[in-house]
């Protein structure tokens, strides 16, 4: 029998279930959350959205508890903050932060995976986990306080890592400083061809 729970929510050491209108993942017991359980949870969400880069949304419908397990250890990996909240406590959250645009289109069995670390990180786990499970449907995209089309996860996702923008910006740093020690090592070829052409039309 499917549950009316998506997962368990933790907020200060305890897990806190997540009421849901629809079937969800099974194989989670429902858990009723009180008034002040429902702060913690727009506390904490609020605090993650405040700091994250950018957000994908996705509809996890389907996608089984290992999915869900092997989604949460990539997410993990690339400094990804994985959530699974009520839509009505995630809009509440959203309230003065570069997501609120997303907080009218929260519908359905949601998973909300934050780039805390770099722009593309949440485009690239969830892009790569759809990609071999059609279960995971992109949602939702949301990067510099704008709403983008789903599709838009393509090109967040093809961002620069860290590393890679540093090492970008190392060989545009380079480009200049060895085109003027080229430059300063001509010049004395340069002023000897220079002063050898004045002296032959001087002779001539």
């Amino acid at each position: 029998m499917p549950t009316q729970m998506v997962d368990l929510f933790t907020t200060g050491g305890n897990h806190i279930g997540v009421w849901l209108p629809k079937r969800v993942t099974p194989g989670v017991i429902p858990v009723a959350i009180g008034l002040e359980d429902k702060k913690a949870i727009v506390a904490e969400v609020n605090e993650t959205a405040t700091s994250a880069l950018s957000l994908v949304i996705a509809d996890a419908r389907g996608v089984t508890v290992d999915g869900m397990t092997a989604l949460r250890k990539d997410a993990r990996d690339n400094q990804v903050t994985l959530r699974v909240v009520r839509n009505t406590l995630a809009k509440r959250a959203f309230e003065g932060t570069d997501f609120d645009c997303m907080g009218e289109s929260l519908n359905g069995q949601l998973v909300f995976a934050f780039s805390m670390e770099e722009p593309g990180g949440a485009a690239r786990v969830i892009k790569d986990f759809s990609g071999k499970n059609d279960k995971l449907v992109v949602k939702l995209v949301a990067f510099g306080g704008e709403l983008l089309d789903p599709s838009e996860i393509k090109r967040l996702a093809s961002l620069p890592t860290y590393e890679q923008a540093l090492s970008m910006l190392m060989a545009v740093m380079k480009a200049p400083v060895e085109k003027l020690t080229r430059t300063i090592n001509e010049v004395p070829g340069k002023l000897v061809r220079t002063v050898a052409a004045v002296r032959d039309s001087k002779q001539a």
